[in-house]
């Protein structure tokens, strides 16, 4: 399932791992199964050109040899008078680079001499166009119209480019309809609060001119009390005066009568 999902994207090349592990006779059935189960479950596997005269025979022959068989080792062996790289058994040593023990020559070979600019061409002009295919057909681009006759897809873009326009002036157009409606709804607010500032301010005005009238006409009231205290001190004084300057004459005159008797 990996594999059938991962052949649209990417150059399947099948290997047998640890292929020391088996027997050849095992091994060869081995392959043959595992060609079966590709072929029957419809896995889409990298096959070697050979339509290139130059490289048609050893691709057709290495066709033949898939899935590749390989060993591999992180240590090196002195094998006669060479440094190898090997996996040491108590039965023997196997060669990773030996061709009699493992395909690993072969797919080096195959992979870095000679179909790397296949591997690339492949992977540009196949899986690459079919994922731009793809995404480009999520986004609405493709190139047959609804009567699955074909569309150019400059007409495609075109039409996609026109309706996202559309689409984007539609959206402006709200925008700046929201924004006129709510600038429109802050002056109102503002306007709305100046009159409310406005009316607190003529309330406070009238309240400060009743309360100086209120304190005014208790400053009159007050200064005409003040008046009539005046007014009665002043009379109360001259009553008394005229008392004390009556009483005055009769004691002179009483004793001057004395005087007169005696």
């Amino acid at each position: 399932m990996t594999m059938k999902k991962l052949d649209s994207k990417v150059n399947i090349i099948p290997i047998i791992a640890k292929s020391d592990a088996i027997s050849k006779s095992e091994l060869t059935k081995f392959k043959i199964k595992i060609t079966s189960e590709l072929v029957s479950n419809g896995v889409q596997i990298y096959q070697f050109p050979t339509d290139d005269e130059s490289v048609a025979e050893i691709n057709g022959t290495m066709n033949a040899h898939l899935p590749f068989a390989v060993v591999g080792s992180t240590e090196e062996l002195k094998i006669g008078n060479k440094m190898m790289r090997a996996r040491q058994y108590p039965w023997g040593t196997v060669q990773v680079e030996n061709e009699a023990h493992c395909d690993f020559v072969k797919l080096r070979e195959m992979l870095l001499r000679v179909n790397m600019e296949d591997l690339r061409e492949q992977t540009h002009s196949r899986h690459y166009e079919l994922y731009r295919r793809c995404k480009l057909e999520e986004m609405g681009f493709k190139d047959t119209d609804p009567d699955s006759k074909p569309f150019s897809l400059q007409e495609t873009y075109e039409a996609k480019r026109n309706e996202f326009l559309g689409e984007l002036q539609k959206k402006e157009e709200e925008m700046r309809q929201m924004f006129v409606q709510r600038v429109k709804e802050k002056e109102a607010e503002l306007k709305e609060a100046e009159k409310e500032l406005h009316e607190k301010f003529d309330r406070l005005k009238k309240l400060h001119q009743d309360e100086k009238k209120k304190l005014e006409d208790k400053k009159k009231s007050l200064d005409d009390e003040v008046n009539a205290f005046k007014q009665r001190k002043s009379a109360a004084e001259l009553l008394q005066s005229q008392g004390s300057q009556a009483g005055g004459s009769q004691t002179l005159k009483r004793d001057k009568e004395k005087k007169n008797f005696f």
